[in-house]
């Protein structure tokens, strides 16, 4: 057995101190944090978590891919194939389940490259992912509305365990040869190897990334217990994952005492959690079959490059057509989508069309006499649009320009000295070293309610509009004024503050 440091034996302090170091070394931990934290952000309730959704997961071409080819699989032909962005995707899957597939794909990437004990770390993370999908099998078969939490405090229930797998694979080796010895509880002798339980390692770390209270409140094992009081909402969720969880242990064990084991959970829980044994016994068996599905659907190649690669790369040599069918897509839903929904899949059409570092949506506020920008995909996002804003009065630029004619203007080189005049002071502040930008202005009535912006940064290659893409374009802006015309009687809320 690898020789143990004595040091950091049973001491609490030392051995996250030294998780920390250890990750610090490995560079995993941090970036991994801040994507869960982005992914959780991204699933909760806002107006615009389509969007939000949308944007987190073009920041990952991998990502990107998978959810492409999760939309076009047989699970969902309901809804038609040939799907082509991320906006529609999430319309067909919902913020949910691409936050838990996201999740998923982040814990196998963010952390399998932790340990040297590959193969040991891969079957943690692996439980980890089927936890949440047993879980959202479970409460999908209750009443309540609580199925994001509960996956996701599902998924991370086991986080302390991970990350001793990951980090302290010498002292997870003593652990479980403890815990063998005597009657198999890690937990106790993860507090006597190491002065920290496993589930006080998760909620160290959870504190520690900043991650929210109330999931952190999660990460511990609740044991079966007789039915009693009704579960407060954390108790149900811990008791949730904790199922999960250990359902998705039982499904690692031989052929012959996998099913005993299944059992006995659904045997021991069932009362707790207010549902028959029987049907926890067929969430695990529907949960096993989606986690197969989602992980062995194929596609054909929908893009000249991958969503977020195409952007990095600048403009794709097929962008006309991939503007022309992201213009079909929104033709496809522009009955049933929501105002919200139909802005995000023109910015990200246009934001892969053309390879733009960045595109933003921006809209009038007449009670506030100005532009305002509202979405951000690309380079700067949610940083920038606080800095976006400018008088609805005309100047004399290019802006209000584009506004007061109503038609596409397309500026080459933004940084010609000749042509300093004709950009606003906001923009040259926000935008310092953009090359090249669009401005594609939004009408109802006549009326100007806003414009699609779109650059590319001198980090860029140089590129510029052909005639080819104007027509998808246009397109492209004539649905949005649409939607936004036919939605105003029907959301005069969202509509008015435009006018």
């Amino acid at each position: 057995m690898t020789a143990l440091n004595p040091s950091v034996s049973a001491d609490p302090d030392k051995t996250m101190e030294l998780i920390w170091a250890r990750s610090r070394q490995r560079g995993d931990l941090p970036g991994f944090s801040k994507v869960v934290t982005a992914i959780i952000a991204a699933m909760r309730g806002d107006d615009d978590r389509e969007f939000n959704m949308t944007r987190t997961v073009l920041q990952d071409p991998a990502l990107t891919q998978k959810v492409l080819r999760l939309a076009n699989s047989a699970m969902y032909s309901v809804f038609g194939q040939g799907i082509n962005t991320v906006s529609k995707a999430v319309i067909v899957l919902g913020t949910e389940a691409i936050g838990h597939l996201a999740l998923g794909l982040k814990l196998i990437d963010g952390l399998s490259a932790a340990s040297s004990e590959s193969a040991l770390a891969r079957a943690e993370l692996e439980k980890s992912v089927m936890a949440g999908h047993i879980a959202r099998q479970v409460v999908a078969s209750t009443s309540t509305r609580d199925t994001e939490e509960a996956v996701v405090c599902s998924m991370l229930h086991s986080l302390g365990r991970m990350l001793v797998t990951f980090y302290l694979p010498e002292y997870w080796q003593r652990i479980r040869a403890t815990a063998a010895e005597k009657g198999g509880d890690e937990n106790r002798a993860a507090s006597e190897i190491l002065g920290l339980g496993l589930d006080e390692v998760g909620r160290l770390a959870g504190q520690q990334w900043g991650l929210p209270a109330a999931l952190v409140d999660t990460f511990k094992d609740m044991p079966p217990r007789p039915v009693g009081e009704p579960l407060d909402h954390t108790d149900w969720l811990t008791a949730v994952s904790t199922l999960s969880s250990r359902f998705a242990e039982a499904l690692c064990k031989e052929d012959g005492s996998r099913q005993a084991a299944l059992a006995g959970l659904a045997e021991s829980y069932a009362d707790m959690l207010g549902l028959e044994k029987e049907l926890l016994i067929a969430a695990v068996e529907t949960a096993q079959q989606v986690a197969a599905d989602e992980d062995a659907v194929t596609i054909k190649p929908l893009m000249p490059a991958s969503a977020a690669g195409a952007a990095l790369a600048g403009k794709p040599a097929d962008a006309a057509g991939v503007l022309a069918r992201g213009a079909a897509e929104m033709r496809g839903v522009q009955q049933t989508a929501t105002p919200s929904q139909l802005m995000s899949l023109a910015l990200e059409t246009v934001y892969q069309g053309l390879g733009f570092t960045r595109v933003v949506a921006f809209l009038r506020d007449a009670e506030h006499a100005s532009y305002a920008a509202h979405l951000c995909l690309g380079e700067g996002g949610q940083e920038l649009l606080p800095r976006l804003v400018f008088g609805d009065a005309y100047e004399p630029d290019v802006f209000h320009a584009a506004l007061a004619n109503d038609k596409m203007i397309f500026v080459e080189n933004a940084q010609a000295p000749a042509f300093a005049s004709k950009v606003p002071r906001w923009w040259k502040d926000a935008l310092p070293t953009v090359r090249s930008f669009m401005v594609l202005p939004l009408t109802v009535n006549r009326h100007p309610i806003g414009f699609i912006y779109g650059d590319w940064d001198r980090s860029k290659p140089a590129a510029r509009i052909e005639q080819v893409e104007v027509g998808p374009l246009n397109e492209i802006r004539t649905l949005v004024s649409a939607m936004i015309e036919q939605r105003r009687q029907a959301e005069p809320a969202w509509i008015r503050k435009l006018f």
